[in-house]
């Protein structure tokens, strides 16, 4: 992760509406992109530790980053303070397919599955092998066709 973290809590801020100048916009989009992948590697370090219910959170959080990343980017704001990955997307202004559509939906719930002692349960024995391995290389394949609008 790069050099300009330090700088990075001075322009978060509660108020996510502000402009912000160009410095802000470029050094929140490194933080936002170098963090996305970190948890797209540690996504693949933790499938092949076999530690598979992680490696589904970290799906959603190295695909919150980027469309927070995209978000910024494009409106040269702060983006939503929200992990729902549905409304990230929306809030991109990305014309996504439906299968990917349907993929944010399944990344979000990962997100409270994960997270919440009352799903905790169901989550850790559907997430096996073959079905982690399958939402992986989904999410590997978005967040590479997503990393091609921090480029435009």
């Amino acid at each position: 992760m790069g050099g300009g973290m330090q700088n990075v809590d001075k322009i978060f801020t509660p108020c996510y509406n502000r402009p912000m100048s160009n410095k802000d916009v470029i050094e929140l989009l490194r933080h936002w992109s170098d963090m996305a992948d970190y948890d797209m590697k540690t996504a693949q370090n933790m499938f092949d530790a076999k530690r598979y219910p992680y490696v589904l959170f970290m799906c959603h959080l190295s695909i919150e980053k980027l469309l927070k990343a995209i978000i910024v980017k494009q409106t040269n704001k702060h983006a939503p303070y929200t992990h729902n990955l549905v409304e990230l997307g929306k809030n991109s202004g990305i014309d996504f397919k439906e299968t990917q559509q349907i993929l944010l939906a399944d990344l979000k719930e990962f997100n409270l599955e994960a997270r919440y002692p009352e799903w905790k349960k169901d989550f850790y024995k559907k997430a096996n092998r073959k079905y982690t391995e399958e939402y992986l290389l989904q999410t590997k394949a978005l967040f590479i066709w997503l990393k091609k609008y921090l480029k435009k």
